[in-house]
């Protein structure tokens, strides 16, 4: 099946005043056409930076891509000038930001603002663009979309501006989108209103979907595949079944125990990640996890794991993979 998009090395680096912050540090991943995959880890890994990387939307002027490659449908999207991105954003790749609340104009009319997309990347009049703004509306779910799409955004809920959100990111029928922790803002209600209105959107238009999150069960619900990232690097990936029922890296056991669970008694703790993330102003020379994990190693501190098959399509980055290590009798 076709890659829609392949992600090969991509280093991102932000320069501050106190040095060199390594956000991502040599990932690599893909996506097929049609497929839905998920991006995990705690704030700071560099989910979204990466994200932000495909459309080429670095937060700051002090932000950058070093080094690596971003095919989307086989162009390297890191090469192309600013111009030929405004062509791709919208068009080929769309993104749902985390903040529906701040990523719509206020003073502009939700019509207006779905059709400004479509306009720029197709040679239709204003009427015949607001029109199709009344049927993204309708395909999204919004009721009596003729008079909403004459609305601010403030007469909108907040689930109601997400589905904006969406309308606006499909509008010019992508062929990958982004969501950026579309649910974060939202009840729990809406929020399964919001992930079951993507999920039937997919099976529709066969859009690619890259979901970045840190709820472990969104990814249940929506994706086939997961990468989970830390530290700035991939640390794990596989389908979601294998993820879930056997995790390898314990960085991603830790991630799993944490989440509650129907069958805990109501007295029972969640289980935490002592610790916290690496400093990536100086990363560290070995594992990211080694301060942090409890089966650590002395080689742990000082030499990088190579990703090793763990399963039919899982793969992990850790040194308790290594034929040797249950020979290893020395810990940290």
């Amino acid at each position: 099946m076709k890659n829609i998009v392949e992600v090969k090395d991509l280093h991102v680096t932000f320069d501050t005043s106190a040095g060199k912050v390594h956000a991502v540090r040599g990932i690599s991943f893909e996506v097929k056409k049609g497929e839905a995959i998920a991006i995990v880890g705690e704030s700071g890994c560099g989910k979204s930076v990466t994200a932000k990387s495909i459309m080429r939307l670095l937060p700051s002027p002090q932000a950058k891509i070093d080094s690596g490659s971003i095919l989307v449908n086989g162009e390297d999207v890191v090469k192309k000038s600013e111009k030929s991105m405004q062509k791709i954003r919208g068009n080929e790749v769309g993104m749902i930001f985390q903040d529906p609340m701040t990523s719509l104009n206020p003073t502009a009319k939700i019509g207006e603002q779905i059709a400004e997309g479509i306009m720029q990347h197709s040679k239709i009049s204003k009427k015949q663009a607001i029109e199709k703004s009344i049927k993204m509306l309708e395909l999204v779910g919004i009721p009596q979309p003729e008079r909403r799409v004459n609305q601010y955004p403030h007469e909108f809920s907040g689930g109601m501006r997400q589905r904006v959100m969406i309308a606006i990111a499909l509008a010019c029928s992508p062929k990958l989108l982004i969501a950026d922790e579309p649910t974060t803002a939202l009840d729990v209600t809406i929020q399964a209103q919001i992930l079951h209105l993507m999920k039937d959107l997919q099976m529709k238009t066969d859009t690619s979907i890259i979901l970045i999150t840190h709820d472990l069960g969104v990814v249940a619900e929506m994706c086939s595949r997961v990468v989970v990232m830390y530290a700035g690097e991939i640390v794990e990936s596989g389908n979601v079944e294998d993820i879930f029922a056997n995790p390898n890296h314990p960085y991603t056991k830790g991630l799993l125990k944490s989440v509650p669970r129907l069958d805990m008694d109501k007295n029972e703790k969640l289980s935490t990640i002592t610790g916290t993330p690496p400093d990536l102003l100086d990363p560290p020379k070995g594992c990211s996890f080694f301060p942090r994990c409890e089966h650590a190693m002395k080689i742990c501190a000082d030499y990088k794991p190579e990703f090793e098959v763990v399963g039919q399509s899982q793969y992990s980055s850790c040194w308790l993979n290594h034929p040797l290590s249950k020979k290893r009798s020395t810990t940290v």
